[in-house]
């Protein structure tokens, strides 16, 4: 695969740390050899204002929105996105604006939610943000948004959220291309992949990047939001769009997309007791920070599934895809529970 040709601008801190979970390996064991040996990709580290999954996607979107010589980065999230704290920074690093809208999502009133966190962090680096209610039709707000920053003379490049269309998604399949060369340095044998699935971007892009290198390693995506089957339809069309861009749309299949959705709880962004002990237990197993609506789901979900005995005997290799600033906007939340 030959990424240098879609033009990424480069920023991350790659490649990202490889490394074993003895800690929490140990305490998924179960008598008689059961559960799974963990290791982790360490996709909280990139670098860009903290770090996540987001700052590879947006390795190329940068790169295409300077390509195509816009000034100003347009995008949405959730109040406490991570994705948008990345992007305000990377608009920041390029000396572009940054319009965001914020939708609230979750209906949380809470100040720590609404004011601390990400939002904080998205101020202090000078994107312009609006907030606009839980519901809002977020394409057609994109569209506006990028109209009046026309009318005033700007040239808006769009975003989707979690930069998930084929562009960003390149940053995963190169992801798939890091982590397999690391694998193989350090003698692991990966039985499967496991990481949060939201917006697509990530999941789609690790399994266009798998299927093209013929890698024959299962992804799965701990979703944080929508239902199975709306899930797993947006990963394998995104993931098939990735292909193309790369020249193989027919080495993605169908049956390389799985999506476990039975983690999401009461909803996005809404953190429950199964959550607050997966965020424990990285913690205080390996000195791993989550997030409350990404990586804690999907490691919510790991935990239950290798207490199951679903990864019997497997490695098994949770991507990180970053995070932590969001806990401060769910301080409140998680006061008494620690």
């Amino acid at each position: 695969m030959h990424f240098a040709r879609f033009g990424p601008v480069r920023f991350a801190h790659l490649p990202t740390p490889f490394e074993p979970l003895p800690g929490l390996t140990e305490h998924l064991a179960r008598p008689g050899g059961g559960g799974p040996a963990l290791w982790i990709k360490r996709d909280d580290c990139t670098g860009l204002a903290g770090g996540g999954n987001k700052t590879r996607k947006l390795e190329y979107l940068v790169g295409d929105a300077l390509a195509n010589d816009c000034d100003t980065l347009v995008t949405q999230g959730a109040i406490q996105s991570n994705h948008v704290r990345q992007t305000a920074a990377a608009a920041a690093r390029f000396g572009m604006g940054c319009e965001v809208i914020l939708e609230a999502r979750t209906g949380s009133q809470a100040v720590d939610y609404n004011r601390s966190g990400n939002v904080l962090l998205d101020e202090l680096l000078g994107a312009k943000l609006r907030t606009v209610p839980g519901g809002t039709d977020m394409t057609l707000k994109l569209a506006e948004v990028a109209a009046e920053v026309a009318d005033a003379g700007g040239r808006p490049y769009v975003i989707p959220g979690g930069g998930s269309n084929a562009i960003g998604a390149l940053g995963y399949a190169e992801c798939a291309l890091e982590l397999v060369a690391q694998a193989n340095a350090a003698g692991v044998e990966i039985d499967r992949i496991v990481t949060a699935t939201g917006s697509a971007g990530t999941q789609a892009g690790l399994v266009a990047g798998l299927a093209i290198m013929g890698a024959d390693i299962p992804v799965l995506g701990i979703g944080v939001r929508a239902p199975q089957e709306a899930q797993e339809a947006s990963v394998f069309r995104l993931a098939q769009e990735t292909a193309t861009l790369l020249g193989h749309r027919d080495r993605v299949t169908r049956e390389m997309v799985v999506a476990d959705c039975d983690y999401v709880g009461a909803g996005y962004g809404l953190i429950d007791d199964g959550v607050v002990e997966a965020l424990k237990l990285a913690a205080r197993t390996d000195g791993i920070l989550l997030d409350p609506v990404y990586s804690g789901k999907a490691m919510k979900g790991l935990i239950a599934l290798s207490n199951a005995g679903a990864f019997d005997g497997e490695t098994v290799v949770f991507l990180h895809t970053g995070g932590a600033q969001g806990l401060f906007g769910y301080q409140s939340e998680l006061e008494g529970k620690l």
